[in-house]
């Protein structure tokens, strides 16, 4: 992570996006500045509307800079010309963001039909299926490309190890198509067996992916990490989101090596619930607190995760999504007053 500058302080580019992302940050905004969070904020505004990329390219010279982001998703307009690529992938492939992690867990306080999850998901953020290469060769005839490589295949994969052993992990599962694309996910299931006899302290294991989305709807409890390509690390993350309670609750971490952008793990815009004050807060303050365990601000990450957890357990003022009828700024509200009670320094509400 970038160091400190100013008297202790970090800058982080703000990147409000779509739907609720921008209602969301500014809570995260309030919260940060109720506890005194020695955090300054520098927000780039994206337009997803327009098809130059002078937004994003603008977006991406702020993170170069600052290092650490905090974002809303960007809405990718299915209407638009196939030259205007996703906003939100251009972001990921210009910093070479390539490791999306995801930490799925259950919560005691929400009401879901599994108990006991707790699932690391890695995912390959920059390559496969999200090349962006796709060409018409003859009318009605479309090839989309799915690059793997063996040099990102590696790299994530041990990233995925390295993950595990510093979190005290057991078991790694790499999730692929290797009987239909052999070549393809062939070379990506081959450079996690690889990795893996470096790591002997770790199980290893591989699952086909149709059968790993069955596997976690109906014993969600036997995954520990996974590893996997772009796409299927796209579906597997909301099937899991969706087995702990909903797009509301996961937090998301894009790491690459200089770089690392926070969001929340579905990367859905909300767009339908959007200035209602009804979306849950959850997923956005959480990647928060991931992003300032990236800053090492550790005692201000576990501050505002365990009030985070405490509103959501035990005062069960739940939003809409998961069976409540709080507003977001009352969840809000609610988890800055559990800080307070803390005794954590606080500036007035």
């Amino acid at each position: 992570p970038p160091p400190a500058k100013y008297g202790g302080r970090h800058t982080v580019t703000l990147i409000p996006g779509d739907g609720i992302g921008p209602e969301l940050l500014n809570h995260v905004r309030e919260v940060f500045r109720f506890s005194c969070v020695p955090v300054d904020f520098e927000v780039v505004h994206v337009n997803s509307s327009l098809t130059t990329e002078d937004d994003i390219n603008n977006a991406i010279t702020a993170i170069r800079r600052n290092g650490v982001a905090l974002k809303g998703n960007i809405e990718t307009n299915h209407v638009m010309p196939p030259s205007v690529k996703s906003r939100n992938n251009l972001l990921r492939t210009s910093l070479d963001l390539y490791a999306n992690v995801m930490h799925c867990q259950s919560l005691p306080g929400v009401q879901t039909r599994h108990k006991g999850i707790d699932i690391l998901i890695v995912r390959e953020n920059t390559e496969g299926e999200y090349s962006s290469l796709e060409h018409e060769s003859v009318p009605g005839v479309v090839e989309s490309l799915k690059i793997i490589t063996r040099n990102n295949s590696l790299r994530i994969a041990d990233y995925a190890f390295r993950l595990a052993r510093e979190k005290g992990r057991r078991r790694v599962t790499a999730v692929h198509k290797a009987n239909i694309m052999k070549l393809g996910d062939g070379l990506f299931l081959q450079c996690c067996k690889e990795v893996a006899s470096g790591y002997p302290d770790i199980t290893f294991d591989s699952m086909i992916v149709d059968n790993t989305t069955m596997q976690l709807v109906s014993n969600p409890e036997q995954f520990d990490v996974m590893v996997m390509p772009n796409l299927y690390g796209n579906v597997v993350s909301n099937v899991c989101a969706g087995l702990v309670g909903g797009p509301g609750l996961v937090p998301g971490a894009n790491y690459g090596r200089d770089y690392a952008v926070f969001e929340t793990a579905t990367r859905n815009t909300g767009k339908s619930i959007a200035d209602k004050n009804i979306a849950n807060p959850t997923a956005m303050l959480l990647a928060s607190c991931m992003m300032l365990d990236h800053l090492k601000l550790y005692d201000y990450a576990s501050l505002l995760r365990n009030a985070v957890l405490t509103c959501m357990n035990e005062t069960t003022l739940h939003t809409a999504d998961i069976g409540g009828q709080g507003t977001t700024s009352e969840v809000v509200q609610s988890i800055m007053r559990i800080i307070q009670s803390k005794g954590q320094l606080t500036t007035d509400l």
